[in-house]
């Protein structure tokens, strides 16, 4: 079978990585590489002689490739992925999808008339510690699940067109929508611009989903320490998925607490706590964006959706346009509207 020609258009922060990962893959070639930076077209040569660099994104359609890659940063999302879409390429794009959810279905919709990919970058959702901890969720070991909390904190990367929220919080929205097979129902933020006005570089975000179900949302880019952790608490047991860990990126605590059904007084009232073992299961990791890259040429020889697909992509964008619209109006909730 021949390889699936492509086109990757950006190669700045993420960029190098994802043609790192394709020039790997076996199924695939990277023909062309588009960067506005004489330095980053300078490094791709350097480190890749056989790929062609330009300047001007548009050029990769000159090349024959069937697919590209947009890693260009997110204002500038929609009118490439758009223009990709109408020169008949299979497109992944990095998240956020859109800025905008109406241009996040109008790309959604472009591809389906085509029947083409479209894909988004939601690395998590192809992180196998993620994968386990969904099975866990769903074997019903935790039992009934209380709330989620996930935080993902660090010292930059500041961004001058966008704030933390639509930075970092679609890693943590697309991981929690995954883990509960769920949409939020509503949602409400508050956060803070401490170095650049008007850039938010703090922010908390609370989801209600449904059954009774709550997540919260750190994201910071002024945080001494990394953090990139998801704790999910049930009525059974609780779980912690820590992905800064090298190995042990799963830890299920057999804790929890419970209280008797009926007291007659206040002293008969006590708490049950239970501080059981905590258990570590061995999880066979391959590098995420690995597994991304082969999923999005599998989806595109196959003909088959991708399990981050166009759709996806829109449901993070409606619920940071929620929290984005929230952290302006003072933390006030946002019911989001799933038509």
């Amino acid at each position: 079978m021949d390889r699936i020609k492509i086109g990757i258009i950006g190669c700045g922060y993420w960029g190098p990585n994802l043609i790192r990962n394709f020039v790997e893959l076996p199924t695939s070639e990277v023909v062309v590489v588009a960067d506005l930076k004489k330095d980053r077209r300078d490094h791709i040569q350097n480190s890749y002689p056989q790929i062609i660099t330009t300047a001007d994104y548009q050029d990769v359609f000159l090349h024959g490739v069937d697919a590209a890659v947009v890693a260009t940063p997110p204002p500038t999302h929609f009118p490439i992925a758009q223009d990709c879409l109408n020169h008949g390429l299979h497109v992944l794009v990095e998240k956020p999808l859109t800025l905008d959810s109406a241009q996040a279905r109008q790309l959604t919709e472009l591809a389906r008339e085509k029947s083409l990919t479209l894909m988004v970058g939601h690395t998590f959702e192809y992180n196998m510690a993620v994968h386990a901890l969904k099975k866990l969720i769903g074997s019903g070991e935790l039992g009934q699940l209380y709330y989620l909390d996930a935080a993902r904190l660090s010292l930059g990367l500041f961004q001058k067109d966008l704030n933390v929220l639509w930075d970092l919080a679609p890693h943590d929205i697309s991981i929690l929508i995954y883990l509960l097979g769920k949409l939020p129902i509503s949602v409400s933020s508050h956060g803070t611009a401490c170095v650049f006005p008007n850039i938010h570089d703090v922010a908390y975000v609370d989801l209600a989903f449904p059954e009774n179900i709550m997540a919260h949302v750190h994201v910071s880019w002024l945080d001494p320490c990394k953090v990139r952790r998801v704790t999910v608490v049930g009525s059974q047991k609780m779980a912690v998925y820590n992905d800064i860990e090298s190995l042990e990126k799963i830890k299920i605590y057999d804790k929890g607490v419970s209280v008797p059904h009926y007291t007659n007084s206040f002293a008969e009232f006590q708490c049950s706590y239970r501080y059981g073992d905590v258990l570590i299961p061995n999880i066979k990791f391959t590098e995420p964006l690995r597994v991304e890259c082969q999923h999005f040429l599998d989806c595109i020889t196959n003909g088959t959706p991708p399990c981050s697909g166009g759709e996806d992509g829109w449901q993070v964008v409606k619920v940071l346009e929620a929290a984005q619209r929230s952290l302006l109006n003072a933390g006030h909730q946002e019911v989001i509207e799933w038509q």
